[in-house]
């Protein structure tokens, strides 16, 4: 049972890899090129905003789907689940409109914030603050 566990857990890491591995193939994203490019003054790119919008929440469905999966095997605890799930709404309801609004300026807010603004917005980075705050919470609860 603990080896099917870690079996789920490695298949969620697995889903988040293939998730950003196939970034420029299944989602809508100008702003990779143009983060790509390292320069901070490239071409402000053309872009579909609802698409662009549809988009970033379909990456983040996926990317909450497949950390739900990593916490959920790891901790075996479903109250921990729901709580992780609801902090990475939670983050992602703050920080896509604060993206937004860079992308609303053309970045005017300044490079490096739209910049990290946008990781948290494409990428699982909740997930790596979790992990440790739940081992820690795991363990400390062991010694109570």
């Amino acid at each position: 049972m603990k080896l099917l566990n870690w079996l789920l857990v490695a298949l969620g890491i697995f889903g988040l890899i293939g998730v950003r591995m196939l970034e420029e193939e299944i989602f809508y994203d100008p702003f990779l090129t143009f983060f790509k490019v390292a320069d901070k003054h490239a071409n402000f790119p053309d872009f579909d905003g609802m698409k662009l919008i549809l988009s970033y929440f379909f990456r983040f469905f996926l990317n909450l789907f497949f950390s739900a999966v990593v916490i959920h095997f790891m901790f075996k605890n479903k109250k921990w689940t729901l709580q992780a799930v609801v902090l990475m709404l939670l983050v992602f309801a703050i920080t896509l409109p604060i993206y937004l609004y860079c992308i609303h300026t053309e970045f005017e807010i300044g490079y490096l914030f739209s910049f990290y603004m946008r990781r948290f917005v494409i990428q699982p980075l909740t997930l790596l603050l979790l992990i440790p705050l739940f081992y820690y919470r795991k363990h400390a609860l062991k010694g109570v």
